[in-house]
Parts: C-alpha cells; sequence; structure tokens
C-alpha cells in the first residue's frame, strides 16, 4: 500500500515544472512497485521454471 510519505518522497523528486501527466505516472509506477512487492512478500508469484512451463505449454 501507498503511504502519504512514499507520494511526498515522489512528488519532492520530481522538477520543479511538472504536468499532472507526469505525476500521475510516477504514482502509478510507484504502485506497480508496491504491488509487486506485496505480491512477492505473498508468495504470488512463479519461479523461473513454473514460468517457462507455462509459456510452454501455451
Amino acid at each position: 500500500m501507498l503511504t502519504k510519505e512514499k507520494i511526498k518522497t515522489t512528488i519532492d523528486a520530481l522538477p520543479e515544472d511538472f504536468t499532472i501527466e507526469d505525476i500521475i505516472e510516477k504514482l502509478i509506477f510507484l504502485d506497480k512497485i508496491e504491488q509487486g512487492l506485496n505480491d512477492v512478500k505473498n508468495e504470488k508469484v512463479y519461479t523461473t521454471k513454473e514460468a517457462k512451463k507455462d509459456l510452454a505449454d501455451g
């Protein structure tokens, strides 16, 4: 889950002039990272072997 602190840090890292699209893009990216880390924590990931098998099975 995103926190206010992470969002503030992301906004502070932007250049002085930015567009709404810039901030939305950064926040979506940050959220995707958080989701990925949460998936790893909850073991909702595939091993390389499992992924290769799924791709081979089509």
